[in-house]
């Protein structure tokens, strides 16, 4: 929205970290560490910090709300297959619908999508400091970024 009439106002750059309420940190991080690879950056007995690269999602102790519907939240993986046939193990019932979606224990809405497929990008230092330099984005959403002028040379 740009108005020049309007007041300036701040651009927002991306999404930092996820803040999930849990029943309990040690089985947030058992039930998230079933299916992804991650560094646990800090821990307590009421909080998580697990870093993927430059973000991050914050395990908070004290879920009460029901579970979510419509609400959830987008974890890019490398490989989605793996990540739907490790869930499928551990016993997680994966949501009707086109997209790969569950519900943790606590009633967080996860949808799982694949990096290379997807407009989100990661600057080339940071995938290479998490062993992912050789993922590279499909044509489509290298098309999908060209038409935002924001297309990788």
């Amino acid at each position: 929205m740009s108005d020049s009439r309007a007041a300036r106002k701040a651009r927002a750059v991306g999404i930092n970290h996820v803040a999930l309420e849990v029943g309990d940190i040690d089985e947030a991080l058992a039930f998230y560490g079933g299916f992804l690879d991650f560094e646990i950056a800090r821990r307590s007995e009421n909080a998580a910090f697990i870093y993927f690269g430059d973000q991050f999602i914050n395990f908070a102790r004290g879920r009460r709300q029901g579970p979510d519907d419509n609400r959830h939240f987008g974890i890019a993986v490398d490989d989605k297959d793996l990540v739907r046939r490790t869930l499928e193990e551990m016993g997680v019932e994966l949501l009707d619908g086109r997209f790969l979606d569950f519900l943790d224990p606590w009633g967080n809405r996860v949808e799982i999508t694949t990096y290379t497929k997807i407009q989100f990008s990661k600057a080339d230092h940071v995938l290479r400091g998490m062993g992912l330099g050789h993922l590279e984005k499909t044509d489509e959403a290298v098309a999908e970024l060209r038409r935002k002028g924001m297309a990788p040379t």
